[in-house]
């Protein structure tokens, strides 16, 4: 794979990438106002989204950090977002360019004031994985193997302004309007900047790995604060295949329903005892070991789950307070939901919505197993999702409403929905966390 020797770090710079991007964009949508006097609007509109959906991947993953990170957050988004979208920037999961091995030495000497040889028995200065916050490197201590995350540079110090130039596009494509709406992006800059933070986030690791090590078929990795600083984390090297490659060939149903009742543990274990749950479940930040078993990594976007947010979030989760139209209501209004300065038009129709969407997203709780595996299941959310998403009612509403909370709680069941999904898992036992 082609490497990169630079990295545009400059609120200009990064700035200028994108307006050149906007430009290639433009140029895309003169050629699907052609395209469309020849052929059909599907064709013509599918045109279109693949070569935007190009032209915008190559831009950000040379920009790199968090303008490549929301890119990775959308591309969970299956249900919303066209599909081109979705295969393009699921790339930025875990296969990016990487940095050149000169580049690695450079910054490993800036965050830690040493060369890795000078740490380390041996360390391969090209990467083995490289995703949108930082990469990873091989190397051995005393016999041992070990992944050295190294973050690419000038990340942490450009998210606000990254955010900035994302903001109007972000705004557009979920109609976020009014006032309130830095409440959300503060939420997601406020994540984003954890996630720069590594002390923090091996802090976060070890304490996950040690809450969560009694969890069947759950593996961690050890870390290594020794040989680790604020900018670099050591820990084991984890040997496994990414689970979307695992997923890709597996007919073991035996072993699916294992690895997908791991991963269904792992969340709800977190969700309902820790009240903390680690908000990136994609398929970059999970193995699959040799013996079938779950590896958990990369614990720098988490969650922390206040009371007042998980009780009524929950509560409705249960299919008598959803058909309780009086408390169903006042639940709305707890979650932010609804608001006070609705109109009676937007209040009728964002119940009405919201009954529909958690009728149907909160049934794997309505039964002691599930079947993930059923395509009829994600179709219909699917549909769901596509269904609002062009709906010119609502895009005459105000599209900013729900607490900020939601943003993470809700990536977190999309994503681990459809990684259960992906593996085909059936007959989860949904409560199992009750007696772990």
């Amino acid at each position: 794979m082609k490497t990169i020797d630079s990295i545009p770090v400059s609120k200009i710079h990064r700035a200028s990438k994108l307006v050149s991007t906007g430009a290639k964009v433009g140029v895309n949508y003169l050629k699907y106002y052609g395209d469309k006097l020849t052929k059909t609007e599907d064709v013509a509109r599918l045109r279109l989204n693949e070569n935007n959906a190009e032209d915008i991947y190559d831009s950000l993953k040379q920009l790199k950090g968090s303008a490549l990170k929301v890119a990775q957050m959308l591309s969970m988004e299956k249900s919303i977002m066209p599909q081109a979208y979705v295969e393009k920037f699921s790339l930025a999961q875990f296969s990016v360019p990487p940095l050149s091995p000169p580049l690695v030495l450079k910054t490993f000497k800036n965050y830690f004031g040493k060369l890795p040889n000078e740490l380390y028995d041996s360390f391969n200065s090209t990467s083995v994985n490289a995703a949108s916050i930082g990469q990873v490197h091989l190397a051995e201590k005393n016999g041992k193997k070990l992944a050295v995350k190294i973050q690419y540079p000038g990340v942490a110090q450009s998210i606000a302004s990254d955010l900035a130039l994302v903001k109007p596009i972000a705004m557009k494509m979920f109609n976020i309007k009014g006032k309130d709406s830095d409440k959300y992006f503060k939420e997601v800059e406020g994540k984003l900047i954890e996630e720069t933070n590594y002390v923090l986030e091996m802090k976060q690791s070890q304490e996950i790995a040690s809450a969560c090590s009694h969890i069947p078929n759950l593996l961690f990795p050890q870390y290594y604060e020794e040989l680790s600083s604020d900018r670099i984390i050591t820990m084991d090297y984890m040997q496994g295949e990414h689970l979307s490659e695992f997923t890709a060939y597996n007919t073991d149903q035996e072993k699916a329903n294992l690895l997908g009742q791991a991963l269904w543990d792992f969340y709800m274990y977190q969700i309902h005892k820790l009240k903390k749950v680690h908000a990136d479940p994609h398929p970059g930040n999970f193995l699959i070991s040799e013996e079938g078993k779950l590896i958990a990594l990369d614990f720098g976007c988490m969650k922390t789950i206040p009371d007042d947010f998980y009780s009524p979030y929950f509560e409705l989760a249960k299919p008598e307070n959803i058909t309780n139209q009086e408390f169903f209501i006042s639940k709305l209004y707890q979650l932010e939901i609804l608001r006070e300065d609705d109109s009676k038009e937007e209040a009728d129709f964002f119940a009405v919505m919201f009954h529909e969407l958690l009728s149907l997203f909160t049934q794997p709780f309505h039964a002691e197993t599930f079947d993930f595996s059923d395509g009829e299941f994600f179709g219909k959310i699917t549909e769901l999702g596509q269904r609002y998403s062009k709906s010119t009612e609502l895009r005459k509403m105000n599209g900013n409403r729900g607490s900020k909370h939601f943003i993470y709680m809700n990536r977190t069941f999309f994503g681990l929905y459809n990684l259960i999904f992906d593996l085909k898992a059936k007959d989860i036992k949904i409560n199992n966390f009750k007696t772990l």
